[in-house]
């Protein structure tokens, strides 16, 4: 399985889960790495290369911190320039069809902030309703999502065992079926 990592962290180098995250998956070589920030500095993406580098893999990973219950914007500008009509979605976009979609977020804020009650008022699977959305309308298939809560706590043991639980995640089998 070709796996293809598409990371959008505006300042992965000040980073402490998505850095780790991101140096974990340096290690495994069946693993494509796109760093969005660092491969578009000026935020002019090259639309056929993304769109070769999806169809090239057949499990894709949305990696990105949760911003204002949202992506980073480098990552929205992403979604509206490469999933374009015809290609990813519309009568003749089938391009993604039957490839796997992840989402792996970090949120700063503890898992009890995340609930009904909790100070955020909803779930994380509620918030990433759109993405799932995303993931219907391009024809993948929405697996479930590797989700750290807590950065701002987390001690580096934490974080150090969420890297290998997050490549474990990636290529799990029994979770997806």
């Amino acid at each position: 399985m070709k796996v293809l990592v598409i990371v959008a962290h505006p300042n992965i180098e000040e980073s402490v889960v998505n850095r780790t995250w991101l140096e974990e998956l340096k290690k495994h070589p069946n693993i494509t790495i796109n760093e969005l920030y660092k491969e578009y500095p000026d935020e002019r993406i090259d639309v056929e290369r993304e769109q070769r580098l999806c169809e090239e893999h057949d499990r894709i990973v949305w990696q990105f911190p949760f911003y204002w219950y949202s992506s980073p914007p480098l990552l929205k500008k992403w979604l509206d320039e490469v999933l374009t009509h015809n290609w990813a979605y519309g009568s003749k976009g089938d391009k993604l069809h039957g490839k796997e979609l992840i989402l792996a977020v970090s949120t700063g804020s503890a898992k009890e902030r995340y609930q009904a009650g909790g100070r955020n008022q909803y779930s994380m699977s509620e918030l990433l309703k759109p993405f799932q959305a995303t993931s219907n309308l391009i024809g993948t298939k929405f697996l479930p999502a590797f989700i750290f809560n807590g950065t701002y706590t987390a001690i580096d043991e934490e974080i150090k065992e969420s890297a290998q639980a997050y490549v474990n995640h990636i290529f799990s089998r029994d979770i997806f079926e």
